[in-house]
């Protein structure tokens, strides 16, 4: 089986060590795979039903999505031909991985909840917390980079999203007296559950030691401004323990806070260490990610 000649030797290790040989063995043919293009249909705008008789209309094949009925999964093209497409133009869909819709409908947006997006850019949560309201959420969208800033503001406006403001700030800067209803933190993180091309990846031991120092903070900032009673989603696109469950271990300990269990059925996971977290295994349709419900007592 594939082994340290397509996967850094300290990253193999990790897995090894986490998971044992066979889960390793997928989860290495998972990063070696094509991911297939998933898309959003954005019903700020449009429905289903209209998107599918467009791409009908340019011989398109798809399938659907059991678990979230505003996406779909690209059967015969690649993204370049769907962004040829008028409706991508007029932001009627958005491109985006299946595996990085989940955090937006664990949270459940409603209207008039104030909600922070703590790592906004580039706007695929942002909008589809957007999309799930009704545009009625009030949302508040971070990003420190100010180019990736922009680039959420032009996302935000091209999916007709009204009920968003973009903070082009460091959400570990907020001030505590801030107070949400709900806190969406997709963390930044190594990528280990998003590599791509073997052989290629800039995952470093650094790297992950840099993200959890980052994660741990944006985590305990989350918590100081969530109010009581409120609920958060932690997500990364890592898979490793250290970045998913020691972080929440960590934070959580010296919080009043406590995990609400997720049920995702249908989708292959990897075992957590915290019961009620979910932990995708990456596969031809779905990328490596970690999603965790938080409540504040």
């Amino acid at each position: 089986m594939k082994n340290e000649k397509d996967v850094p030797d300290f990253l193999y290790k990790k897995l090894l060590n986490q998971y044992g040989e066979e889960k390793t063995n997928k989860i290495i043919e998972g990063y070696s795979k094509q991911r297939k293009v998933t898309l959003r249909v954005n019903t700020i705008k449009t429905d289903i039903n209209t998107i599918k008789s467009e791409l009908d209309k340019a011989q398109i094949e798809y399938r659907e999505v059991f678990w979230n009925k505003t996406a779909l999964i690209i059967q015969n093209v690649r993204e370049e031909e769907i962004r040829k497409l008028k409706i991508y133009e007029e932001g009627e869909i958005y491109l985006q991985s299946l595996s990085s819709m989940i955090p937006s409908i664990i949270i459940e947006p409603k209207a008039n909840e104030n909600i922070l997006d703590m790592a906004a850019a580039p706007g695929g949560k942002t909008t589809q917390m957007a999309a799930i309201s009704k545009n009625k959420s009030i949302i508040t969208a971070c990003e420190k980079n100010k180019i990736r800033a922009e680039r959420l503001k032009y996302n935000l406006q091209k999916q007709g999203v009204t009920c968003t403001y973009v903070m082009a700030v460091d959400s570990r800067k907020l001030d505590n007296f801030f107070s949400f209803d709900k806190i969406l933190l997709d963390a930044p993180c190594s990528g280990s559950g998003t590599i791509y091309t073997l052989g290629n990846m800039q995952i470093t031991e650094e790297l992950i030691n840099r993200s959890v120092k980052t994660q741990e903070e944006l985590l305990q900032k989350a918590l100081n401004i969530l109010k009581h009673g409120g609920e958060m989603v932690y997500s990364t696109c890592s898979i490793l323990l250290e970045e998913n469950e020691k972080v929440l271990e960590k934070v959580l300990s010296k919080c009043n806070a406590e995990i609400i269990p997720i049920k995702m059925e249908g989708i292959s996971q990897l075992p957590t260490s915290i019961e009620g977290t979910i932990c995708v295994l990456p596969t031809e349709l779905y990328e490596g990610f970690f999603v965790a419900k938080i409540k504040k007592r």
